[in-house]
C-alpha cells in the first residue's frame, strides 16, 4: 500500500470513530418532551465515510460516485436508465422537459397542450407545466386513498390532450392500471411523480413492479425527509432511450454531446459533423439541441447515496411496518378517516394520514396544534388544493391557463380536513405509542 493509500486508509477509520463519537449517540425517547418528527436523515457511519472518501478525491462535480449510483438505482428500480439530479423538483422539470423535446415529433408538448394532473399535491408536480405555457387540467382525489379519481379521466381528455403527470399520494399508488390503460388508449405520456413513494410496488398484468417503472418517464427525490438522501438530489428513469438521452440533455446545459465529464469524442465526429447552421465541424461538445440547465448533482452527494442504497430495501420494509403499526393502534377512534392501500399496490408509506371527519365535533387545525404542542411534528398534505395558492391569483382572475374538471369537492375536503404524521426509520415503538396514545386521548 503506497502512502496515498494509507493516509485515505486512517483518514476513513478516523471518520467511522468520528461518527461513534458525535453521531451515534441515541437519546433516550422521553414522552412530551423529545420531540417526534415527521421525518428525518436515516444513516449510519457508512454515509460519512462515502462523503470523506468522495471528498478525498475532490471530483466536486458528477463523476464516478454518480454514474455508479445510477446504474445501482436503475438496477434497484428494475429500468434501463437513470439520471441524477440535484433535487426532485428538477427531476419533474427535466421530466416535463423532456416531454417538449422537438425530437418526439406529433408527440412533443407544445404551447396551449393540455397534461391531465390533480390539485392535491406539491407545487413542482404542476410547476413546469405552467412554465412551458402548456395547460394543467385539474381532476379530483378520492378518499381514503387521497389519489387521482380515475373515473374522471375521460372527462378531462380532450384534443389537446398530450400526457398524464401524478404523484402517488404520500407513498400510496394511484390507479395505475386505469391511469395506464386510458394514456396507451390516447396515445399520452405518462409521468409518475415517484418522489414520497420510493420502493412502493403495484401489480400490474399480473407483475408486480416498483412505481415509477410502468408509465414512461418516473421521478424521485432525495431530500432529507424522503426515503434516502443524498441531502439535496432527485432522479429520473426510464425504459425510454430516446428520452433518456433528452433527460440528460436538458440536465446537462442542453448539449447535443453525450460525452461524462473528463471524457472527450464519445461520438468519434467530434469536428466532423454539420449540427443546425453551424459551421461544418463545430466542436460537438459546444452544441445545444435543446434550452436546458445545469442541474447536476456533485460527486459527493451521489457518494452518500450509494450508501443509502444498501439500506433502502430495510427502510421500505420499516416505513409499511411502522404505517401498519399506527393503523392498527388507531382503527376505530372516533371521528377520524384512516388511509388505505390503493387496490393491488404495497405501499412504501412517506406518512401516516389522518382525516377528521365533518361530524368529529373538533376541525383538522384543532388536532394538529393539540400534536403540535405534544411535539408531535404535523404536516398538511402539501398544497391541499393548489389553484387557492396566491401563485394562482393571477389565473384565477383571468381564468387562463388551466383547466377545471367538475368540482374538486375531495381536494377541498383534503384542504380543510386532513393532516399526516411521521412514519420514516428512525421512529421507536415509544414514539409510535406515544402518537397513538396522543390522538385517542385527544378525541375522547
Amino acid at each position: 500500500m503506497n502512502r496515498k493509500d494509507e493516509l485515505k486508509q486512517q483518514i476513513l477509520a478516523l471518520t467511522k470513530e468520528y461518527y461513534a463519537e458525535v453521531h451515534g449517540h441515541k437519546k433516550p425517547f422521553d414522552a412530551g418532551k423529545s420531540f417526534v418528527n415527521y421525518g428525518g436523515r436515516y444513516y449510519d457511519h457508512a454515509e460519512l465515510v462515502n462523503l470523506v472518501d468522495s471528498s478525498l478525491d475532490f471530483w466536486l462535480t458528477a463523476g464516478p460516485w454518480a454514474h455508479k449510483f445510477e446504474k445501482r438505482f436503475a438496477s434497484w428500480l428494475g429500468v434501463k436508465y437513470c439520471s441524477l439530479t440535484n433535487s426532485g423538483s428538477s427531476a419533474n422539470l427535466l421530466a416535463f422537459s423532456a416531454l417538449t423535446s422537438p425530437l418526439l415529433g406529433e408527440r412533443q408538448i407544445k404551447r396551449g397542450d393540455e397534461v391531465i394532473t390533480v390539485a392535491c399535491g406539491f407545487p413542482t408536480t404542476v410547476t413546469p407545466c405552467i412554465q412551458y405555457g402548456a395547460v394543467p387540467v385539474f381532476v379530483d382525489v378520492t378518499i381514503p386513498e387521497y389519489n387521482i379519481d380515475v373515473r374522471q379521466l375521460e372527462a378531462a381528455y380532450s384534443e389537446r390532450t398530450k400526457a398524464v403527470m401524478i404523484a402517488h399520494s404520500l407513498g400510496n399508488p394511484f390507479n395505475l392500471a386505469a391511469v395506464k390503460a386510458f394514456c396507451d388508449k390516447h396515445n399520452l405520456w405518462l409521468v409518475e411523480d415517484n418522489c414520497d413513494a420510493l420502493g412502493s410496488t403495484y401489480t400490474i398484468n399480473g407483475e408486480e413492479r416498483k412505481t415509477g417503472t410502468i408509465g414512461d418517464i418516473g421521478t424521485s427525490s432525495f431530500y432529507p425527509p424522503h426515503h434516502m438522501t443524498m441531502g439535496e438530489g432527485g432522479a429520473v428513469y426510464t425504459n425510454n432511450l430516446q428520452l433518456h438521452k433528452i433527460v440528460n440533455s436538458f440536465r446537462d446545459w442542453g448539449r447535443d454531446c453525450w460525452c461524462v465529464g473528463g471524457v472527450d469524442n464519445t461520438c468519434g465526429c467530434r469536428f466532423t459533423k454539420q449540427f443546425g447552421e453551424l459551421p461544418l465541424g463545430y466542436d460537438h461538445k459546444y452544441v445545444y439541441s435543446h434550452f436546458g440547465y445545469n442541474l447536476k448533482v456533485t460527486d459527493m452527494q451521489a457518494a452518500i447515496g450509494c450508501a443509502q442504497l444498501d439500506k433502502l430495501d430495510g427502510i421500505v420494509a420499516a416505513r409499511r411496518k411502522n404505517f401498519s403499526y399506527l393503523k392498527q393502534g388507531l382503527e376505530g377512534t372516533r371521528g377520524l378517516i384512516l388511509p388505505e392501500a390503493q387496490k393491488n399496490s404495497n405501499p412504501s408509506w412517506f406518512g401516516f394520514l389522518i382525516s377528521v371527519k365533518a361530524d368529529a365535533g373538533f376541525t383538522r387545525n384543532e388536532l394538529s396544534q393539540h400534536l403540535e404542542n405534544k411535539k408531535i411534528q404535523t404536516r398538511n398534505l402539501f398544497a391541499g388544493n393548489l389553484l387557492k395558492h396566491p401563485a394562482f391569483d393571477g389565473m384565477r382572475r383571468s381564468g387562463e391557463g388551466f383547466r377545471v374538471v367538475g368540482n374538486l369537492d375531495g381536494t377541498d375536503f383534503i384542504m380543510n380536513n386532513t393532516l399526516w404524521i411521521g412514519v420514516y426509520p428512525g421512529m421507536t415503538h415509544d414514539m409510535l405509542d406515544y402518537m397513538i396514545t396522543t390522538i385517542k386521548d385527544f378525541v375522547k
